[in-house]
């Protein structure tokens, strides 16, 4: 393989390991450098092909059929087998056991948006369950305990730094960027300034705690927030399969799941970087020793994290309204972002 080729395909910069090493003592260690970049380019590749296959062969196959077979039960047919359509003006005749099966468009066009949506969660799903379980199997090995966050400072920066730490950091990233370029190039939401803010501060962060030596806190902060990462979509996708209860019951455990993650645990993270940092690390900037933390870098980061925690509380705002709605008007735990925004457009258009 071409010497040009190979930081696309393997991790850059391999290095001695510690003489003491307090995690991973038998796994390869590297330090980080530019070259890195390319393989965060291979990932977002691989991420982009995985979601569309994903997407294209299994999620929106069987959304259709699932949907497709709710609809047919509703207006009172048996699914048998598929059924034969034809479009015709604002409707859809299906042939269905010999009866005739008529969809409205607006009908159809909920389905179809069902579908996608449904497609579209799905690998939000998939991707973050992968990615904490992984978080938490790297979390596991070092040597801190969370309620003690103290240990995460000490003997910084923690230079070189192990194969799965790094690999793990590097398809954060990837993930993150990756989502900027979907979150430009589908329809935009009602609040796609706060999540464009929120991902920019999120791979702000995480590539100066990637080349500033600070891999362990940023690894607990994507452990912590990944979780409730897993709930939503998956509630969502309950939502667009039409499975109110169940919808419900998801979304209650990631109401509960987000206070406990991304505010009460989030700030614990929030303190040790005000309290810990000041008593455990020297703030000073001095790249050939592999200090970037000097004190205004120490304040515009630890301003950063804050400012993510106030746009967690104006989520966390918008989630309790939802829930509210559910508890008191028995509403279903709906998206309050655009779909339905994007039906009443798309039928204006149609007039």
């Amino acid at each position: 393989m071409a010497s040009y080729i190979v930081p696309f395909f393997t991790l850059s910069y391999p290095a001695d390991p510690p003489s003491n090493p307090d995690s991973f003592p038998t796994s390869p260690y590297y330090v980080v450098g530019p070259l890195d970049a390319y393989l965060i380019v291979t990932c977002i590749a691989v991420m982009a092909i995985l979601r569309d296959a994903l997407r294209l062969w299994v999620m929106e196959p069987f959304a259709t059929w699932k949907l497709s077979r709710d609809l047919q039960l509703k207006k009172g047919k048996r699914p048998n087998g598929q059924a034969n359509g034809l479009v015709n003006g604002d409707s859809s005749i299906h042939q269905a056991n010999g009866a005739k099966v008529q969809t409205t468009k607006r009908e159809l066009g909920q389905l179809r948006r069902s579908v996608v949506r449904f497609a579209e969660q799905g690998w939000s799903v998939l991707y973050y369950t992968i990615q904490w379980s992984y978080g938490f199997y790297i979390y596991r090995q070092f040597p801190t305990q969370f309620f003690n966050l103290r240990d995460l400072w000490r003997d910084s920066p923690h230079s070189p730094v192990a194969g799965p730490v790094k690999f793990y950091y590097l398809t954060q990233i990837a993930f993150y960027l990756h989502q900027v370029l979907i979150l430009n190039a589908e329809a935009r939401r009602k609040d796609h300034i706060q999540m464009m803010a929120h991902h920019v501060i999120t791979i702000f962060l995480m590539l100066a705690s990637y080349f500033g030596n600070f891999i362990r806190v940023g690894s607990v902060i994507l452990l912590i927030t990944d979780w409730c990462d897993i709930l939503l979509p998956m509630a969502k996708m309950m939502r667009y399969l039409a499975l109110r209860t169940i919808c419900d019951v998801v979304f209650g455990l990631f109401l509960l799941s987000w206070f406990i993650t991304r505010h009460a645990l989030f700030m614990v993270v929030i303190a040790s970087v005000f309290i810990d940092i000041p008593q455990v690390v020297t703030l000073e900037w001095a790249p050939e020793r592999g200090r970037y933390l000097s004190r205004t870098v120490y304040i515009v980061m630890s301003n950063m994290l804050v400012a993510l925690q106030i746009l967690q509380i104006a989520w966390f705002w918008m989630i309790c309204r939802v829930a509210w709605r559910v508890i008191t008007k028995g509403e279903d735990a709906s998206d309050d972002r655009s779909d339905e925004e994007e039906i009443e457009e798309e039928e204006k258009k149609d007039q």
